[in-house]
């Protein structure tokens, strides 16, 4: 039997700032899990309002929206566990989970944020590729922060917590040679689909979400 679930972003009404909200509080609803056109597991749940992936709670998998955007002003509060690590990404390959990834990471206690190049897979960064800001205004794991993702055109911007750590321009030289150095080097066309849905990573630790907005420029 077939799951229905409601495309929260065309049905939901604008803001007076013309942003949509892509979580309603109570549901899962404008979601899909990433390799199909079916609701999310049970480990993507709701409650207090907020978005959670608990691992320990059955079957997870990548999530997307069901709708796609091109140039975009992204803002989500979130909370990753002790030693947890996740993402929010966008510009996907078609039909795929590969694509930038705005890092969530406890920059502490996850191994993996001692790896990269310069801090390239610490919060806020351009997973493996670019680094953020090394004084950006970071709340440790288990207090909420507020990533902010601006896409128009080639220029990107991540935010965090209200200050711009990150800028780059897909197709620069200065964002080919680091593509070239990461673990991307090989995916002939990332970063460079025009579309996507936007992505909420399931890593395999605990990490919760709210406030997701996002305005179409």
């Amino acid at each position: 039997m077939a799951v229905l679930f409601v495309d929260i972003a065309n049905a939901q009404p604008k803001s007076k700032d013309g942003s949509l909200s892509l979580f309603d509080g109570k549901s899962l609803n404008g979601w899909r899990k990433a390799d199909r056109d079916t609701a999310p597991e049970q480990a993507w749940f709701v409650q207090n309002a907020e978005l959670h992936f608990d691992p320990t709670k059955g079957h997870g998998g990548d999530i997307v929206t069901t709708k796609t955007f091109k140039d975009f002003d992204l803002s989500v509060d979130f909370k990753v566990s002790e030693a947890g690590n996740s993402g929010i990404k966008y510009r996907l390959f078609s039909n795929s989970s590969l694509g930038c990834e705005y890092q969530l990471i406890d920059d502490s206690k996850h191994p993996d944020a001692k790896l990269g190049i310069n801090g390239n897979r610490q919060t806020a960064a351009l997973y493996d590729v670019l680094p953020p800001d090394p004084n950006k205004p970071y709340k440790p794991a288990g207090q909420w922060n507020t990533a902010r993702i601006v896409v128009k055109g080639d220029k990107v911007e991540h935010w965090l917590n209200e200050a711009k750590v990150l800028e780059y321009t897909r197709g620069s030289e200065q964002f080919k040679q680091a593509i070239a150095q990461s673990k991307f080097k090989n995916n002939k066309g990332f970063a460079e689909a025009a579309t996507s849905p936007i992505l909420l990573q399931a890593h395999g630790d605990r990490v919760a979400y709210r406030n997701i907005k996002i305005k179409e420029l």
